[in-house]
């Protein structure tokens, strides 16, 4: 179960917060409001769930969990800009 859930996240992490959303109460013992992890839904999902993580198995950002989050916050970053790269290329004439 542990590894269709990294699979899913690491390909579709939107679906898999909508799923933990709906059948757990994680992001309510992560976060203390619902604010967060709706903004983290549409702007860094990867941020949103490497948090919610580190906070269900540690308890707070120590250690690798700090790494965890960077990384997390990078993907996100590489995953927003990718668009735009992309979508640069198809507009500039050959």
């Amino acid at each position: 179960m542990g590894c269709i859930l990294a699979i899913i996240a690491a390909f579709m992490p939107r679906l898999l917060m909508f799923f933990i959303w709906l059948l757990t109460d994680w992001f309510s013992q992560a976060y203390d409001g619902w604010l967060i992890p709706l903004l983290g839904f549409f702007f860094m999902p990867y941020t949103t769930l490497a948090y919610m993580w580190a906070m269900l198995a540690n308890g707070s950002l120590t250690g690798w969990w700090i790494v965890l989050l960077i990384v997390a916050v990078l993907a996100d970053i590489g995953h927003s800009s990718g668009g735009t790269t992309y979508a640069r290329r198809r507009r500039r004439p050959a």
